[in-house]
């Protein structure tokens, strides 16, 4: 018997699908800027996430000297303090539905086990260390790749936008924003996915549990972080972005609190460790 999927919106709804979202996002300290893209790469990406149970898919994202300076706002945020804080961002989905299967049952352990056993990295700052919910994605095209494979996609880049609603949740936000705003901004944009995330719940109550700071808060029922893939140059989306992100201020509907590019790593190589500061 084949397999007959469904067809949800577009895109062919098969079983697998992300459920959880871990964001982190770290500076490494100056001067060990090549060790620690190795440490990451070669151990902690693997060793402290994707050998998990239930995490399917991880990738990793830099910010140069150049792609910080086009952040928006420019002074000091909620999630970046200053506004040009983390480097490199790790993102990795976990099935839906198995949250507490990877992150409490085996991810925390996992993490106490490593650094008990010498295989932590203490010469980086966590700025933006948050697990996130899944809420939902628009996409561009009709036939598009699934915000699932998104990871495994080869996107050049990503633009991660934090936005804090000024009445209600996450999720009445982003219904506002998918009727109102995200179809112009994907409408003959290099943008193919914008996806959307609200804190997972417990994250206030759990973060004095880790070996290290994770930086800044989660953020309130408010927060909600998207997350836009792009093929080609990323710079070549942050005009429409930013035209978005004004037209949501100007509705009243929320206030950006981060909106940041990034290239997508290679991995094997050091590839912009030298392109940070």
């Amino acid at each position: 018997m084949t397999y007959q999927p469904l067809e949800v919106g577009g895109v062919d709804d098969y079983p697998v699908k992300v459920g959880s979202m871990l964001l982190t996002l770290v500076d490494p300290h100056k001067g060990y800027e090549r060790a620690y893209n190795r440490w990451y790469e070669r151990d902690h990406f693997y060793g402290g996430c994707m050998v998990g149970p239930h995490l399917f898919a991880g990738s990793r994202w830099v910010a140069t000297r150049a792609l910080k300076d086009l952040r928006w706002p420019g002074d000091g945020t909620e999630v970046a303090e200053p506004a040009d804080a983390g480097s490199y961002v790790g993102i990795y989905w976990v099935e839906k539905g198995r949250h507490k299967d990877h992150f409490d049952d085996w991810a925390r352990p996992q993490v106490a086990y490593l650094y008990g056993n010498g295989r932590g990295f203490p010469e980086r700052t966590h700025v933006h260390t948050v697990l996130f919910e899944h809420l939902g994605a628009s996409y561009r095209d009709d036939d598009p790749v699934p915000v699932d494979l998104a990871l495994d996609h080869g996107y050049e880049g990503i633009v991660a936008l934090w936005l804090d609603a000024r009445t209600g949740t996450s999720a009445d936000l982003l219904v506002s924003l998918t009727a109102d705003h995200l179809p112009a901004l994907l409408k003959d944009s290099a943008i193919e996915i914008a996806s959307a995330w609200a804190p997972s719940p417990g994250e206030e109550e759990v973060r004095t549990k880790q070996p290290m700071p994770l930086g800044s808060a989660p953020g309130g029922a408010g927060r909600l972080v998207q997350l836009f893939f792009a093929h080609g140059d990323i710079t070549d989306t942050l005009a429409g972005l930013r035209a978005y992100t004004d037209g949501i201020e100007a509705a009243g509907l929320a206030d950006v609190r981060l909106a940041a590019p990034f290239h997508r790593t290679h991995p094997g190589t050091d590839k912009y460790v030298d392109e940070l500061w």
